[in-house]
Formats: C-alpha cells, structure tokens, sequence
C-alpha cells in the first residue's frame, strides 16, 4: 500500500459455525487488537433457525469492557446480573457496561421460537479506559426511535454511538467513539469524514466501494486517519463505520475478559471458577463453563 491509500490494513474473519447459524469475527485478531476503542468485532448470521429452535447463550461474565448488541433482523432476549430483562429488536442498541463484573445471557424469545426466528446483527465489545475498568456494572437499552438518523443522496445512517455528520446519538460512551449503521440504496453514496482517530468500515449485507474501490463482505477495512471519501453502491448495502480515540495502552483479551491487566484476568477466571460472579435471576439454572482454550483469538 502506498501513503496515500484511505485503507491501511484489511482484516478477515475467522468463522465460527455455532449450528444453525455462523458468526463472522475480524477482531480481535493477530494483525490487529483494536480500532479505537472496539476490541471485539463480531457478525451473526444472517440466519433464519428451524421452527422450535432458537439462540441459547447461557450466563457468561464479562469484566472491564461494554457490550453493544444492534441486530438488523430478529429478536434476543437479555438477562443480567443486575436484575435486568430486555428485549432487542432491529434498530434499537444494547449498552451492557460489565466495570467490575457482570454475568448475562442472551436467548431467542418464545414467540420467535414459535415461527423460526430470524438472527442478523453485529456484536462488538468497547473496550473502558483504565479510570472506568472497575466502574459500577450498568445497562442500557436505547430504542431505535432515539437514536438519530440521516438520509442523504440515496443513503440512511443511523448513529449509534457518537456524532457523526452533524447528528449525536444520546448512548453512553466512556471513550471517544464513533458507531454507524449505514444503509445504501442502489447508486447511494455517503460520505466518510475524519472524525476519529481510528476508523473502520465493514460490509455487513450487500455491495460497498470506497472512492470507487471494492469492498468485500465481512471484511473490516481500517482506514488511514485523517483520509475522508466516498462510500456508495451499486446495488445496495449495508455498512458498519466504527472507531474512536486510540488507546495508549493495549488490552489484553482472554474468553470473555478484557483488561488493560494480566492479573485482573487471571483474578476473573478464578472468580468465575469459584462461582464468585452473581447470579442472573430467573436464568440462574445452567452457565458457560470456562473453556482451557477460548475459541476467540486471546492475548493474555
């Protein structure tokens, strides 16, 4: 790549295939950890399950990061630690801040089940700075009502987190964030502002170019900071724009963990080995045993 190229570095996933559905993961990965503060990166389905069947994630913990679910076809019930029950459907975004720990599941609803449910989504993971690690566990829902959104020259964006081209959402960040479900309709075009330190663009449905440049699904593309363009379609898209502050410091990652401390993981796995985590009520019967080797790629 030459110092003018927009994109420095292209990331491809590694698939997992969970039955019935598959997910497709670019970070983290062995040639990069991070885009701003996102350190986890992952797109599930598009699925439609057998009539009966549905998602079942049992209770995990997670520490020292936020969650963020965004589906784009389907519904997922959350359970936490914190007493919380949500339901998640196309447009609207979970927040789950895990701070110091917090235990969730995650489950396809019982009217869903009935008539196969649909699963499309991205799921990423924020990792907190350093002063927040430890903060108090929180969650929060924003409906897809509230978050704002742009149409434009043939193209819909709606902003999850952060501002962009002018509009704000109102979701929690705790870093320097920038977080996009950016929706092109044939021959649509948006433009891609340098408003971050890290950005990246991801084709999660359909066709996407770049100044005229390919992009291909289910692939992230980091992007040189401080470069702006063109994203458009030839017969429409969906596309991820993610990024934020660069983090001084990296994080490590391990299963479910994520720290900017090797010891606060290894005090999590003994945690939740020992069974110190809360409980999530009414889901509190079964959970994920800690794995000897995670399936995601770790850095401890």
């Amino acid at each position: 790549m030459s110092d003018d190229d927009a994109i420095i570095q292209t990331i491809t996933p590694t698939t997992h295939d969970l039955g019935g559905f598959k997910v497709h993961r670019t970070l983290p990965s062995r040639p990069r950890t991070m885009v701003g503060p996102f350190v986890f990166f992952d797109q599930m389905g598009p699925a439609h399950l057998e009539v009966g069947n549905g998602i079942d994630v049992r209770p995990h913990p997670h520490i020292n990061l936020a969650t963020v679910t965004y589906l784009f076809d389907g519904a997922i019930d959350h359970r936490d630690s914190l007493g919380t029950f949500a339901r998640i459907e196309p447009g609207a975004v979970n927040l789950m801040t895990a701070g110091r720990g917090i235990v969730h599941s995650e489950r396809s609803p019982g009217d869903e089940r009935e008539k196969g449910p649909a699963l499309s989504g991205i799921q990423t993971w924020l990792a907190l700075p350093e002063a927040d690690e430890e903060r108090d566990p929180a969650f929060e829902h924003v409906a897809a009502p509230d978050l704002p959104m742009l149409s434009d020259s043939g193209a819909r964006a709606r902003v999850i987190m952060g501002s962009l081209w002018g509009i704000s959402a109102p979701t929690t960040c705790y870093a320097d964030t920038i977080y996009a479900d950016i929706m092109l309709m044939a021959n649509g075009a948006i433009p891609i502002d340098a408003e971050a330190e890290e950005r990246a663009l991801y084709v999660a449905v359909g066709d996407a170019s770049l100044d005229g440049m390919p992009l291909e699904q289910k692939t992230l593309y980091v992007l040189r900071p401080g470069t702006t363009g063109s994203l458009t379609s030839q017969r429409g898209g969906r596309v991820m724009f993610c990024g934020g502050e660069a983090f001084a410091e990296p994080r490590h990652v391990w299963w479910n963990f994520v720290s900017s401390r090797r010891d606060r993981i290894e005090q999590a796995k003994a945690d939740w080995k020992a069974g110190n985590f809360p409980l999530v009520p009414d889901d509190d019967k079964e959970f994920i045993p800690i794995p000897e080797v995670p399936k995601t790629v770790s850095y401890p």
